[in-house]
């Protein structure tokens, strides 16, 4: 057994020092690693919307070795101007700690993160853009109003794409971003703009303009005992995401309905709502005319889902209450919408029945 071991290692040296020994004599280069000539983006036309993080990706390797770094050159405006606002740097958040929707405050919250200093637009090392959240409106032009894409108005520019074994420049890449939208549902205000947005159903009547619009089930009317509804034909009921300037702390979040008449419904009559549960925040006040919660913005906190964003991109606020139905059956009531607030601050979810009040008595 030992003369076969011997017997292998002498074999090992053997090839190592034919290898080497070739090598020398033909001068035969270092392995180098493999950069395609086929490396590309999916997309070139990037629009992301400032004041949100926005992480735009689609590189395509296309086998080529590991690492890879990216450099971001030429930035200039279609006309040849120069580009002054893409890399200004500016406070943001990042994670330093996985957020999972279990956190039990916000100083836990806030101990999963810091605030670092970047440029408002850069490069990552997977291949992805980012837009970080500090950028805004004031920092960062948006794309114009009447929502023209000139290329005197166009930011371009050109990546190169490098590894040990070469490298590749490819051209004219467009970012256009649009303005601040703070909220989603944002179909109440126009993209381009920041305008109220018009009614759909009548785009040139300056007098209509679009709402958010909550989903209703089984919300019956208090007069006319008929579902109530909201859609594109009739709006029984609207949403409002808006700050609110009295009662808050910077970082809360108010929930309140109002009647026909633009009255607080106190917030118990939704009686089978469960409201620690449905926002991840603390401190809750409940008084007759809101909810309301201290919170950590933006709503979601991060897109992964949790018990409090499902779907990952989404909040909810579901309100729900039940009461006696003919023939002595209960029954639910539910409205509510899906929603994403992005800017810190003080901010109240309104939903408005503007032309007829949800029924809570029994039958």
């Amino acid at each position: 057994m030992k003369f076969i071991i011997n017997k292998y290692f002498a074999l090992l040296l053997l090839a190592l020092t034919v290898f080497c020994s070739c090598k020398k004599i033909f001068d035969l280069p270092d392995e180098k690693d493999y950069m395609s000539n086929n490396v590309n983006f999916s997309n070139k036309i990037l629009e992301p919307i400032i004041g949100r993080t926005n992480l735009i990706g689609g590189f395509n390797s296309d086998n080529s070795t590991n690492p890879i770094t990216f450099e971001i050159l030429n930035v200039r405006y279609g006309d040849g101007k120069p580009v002054t606002d893409l890399f200004i740097t500016a406070p943001t958040y990042v994670w330093i700690a996985p957020y999972t929707g279990l956190e039990k405050s916000l100083a836990e919250i806030e101990a999963k993160r810091k605030i670092e200093t970047h440029p408002i637009f850069e490069m990552r090392s997977s291949g992805e853009f980012i837009l970080w959240p500090s950028a805004t409106n004031q920092i960062l032009k948006p794309r114009p109003t009447d929502s023209t894409n000139f290329a005197q108005d166009t930011r371009f520019f050109d990546v190169k794409v490098k590894n040990t074994g070469g490298e590749r420049l490819i051209r004219d890449f467009q970012i256009r971003p649009f303005r601040e939208r703070p909220y989603e549902p944002s179909n109440d205000f126009n993209a381009y703009t920041g305008l109220p947005a018009p009614d759909p159903k009548f785009p040139l009547d300056k007098t209509l303009r679009d709402y958010i619009r909550p989903y209703l089930n089984n919300v019956i009317g208090a007069t006319s005992n008929l579902p109530l509804v909201s859609n594109n034909d009739k709006k029984d009921a609207i949403v409002y995401i808006r700050p609110f300037t009295s009662g808050g702390n910077g970082h809360s979040l108010r929930i309140k309905v109002l009647n026909k008449d633009s009255v607080e419904i106190n917030p118990s009559a939704f009686n089978e709502t469960v409201w620690d549960k449905m926002i991840h925040g603390f401190n809750i006040q409940k008084t007759d005319k809101y909810v309301q919660y201290d919170v950590a913005y933006p709503i979601p906190l991060v897109e992964v889902p949790t018990s409090y964003a499902t779907g990952g991109s989404r909040a909810k606020v579901e309100l729900s209450y039940s009461r006696i139905g003919f023939g002595g059956v209960r029954t639910v009531g539910n409205f509510g919408i899906d929603f994403a607030i992005y800017k810190a601050g003080d901010w109240e979810i309104v939903f408005y029945f503007k032309n007829e009040n949800p029924k809570f008595a029994n039958e």
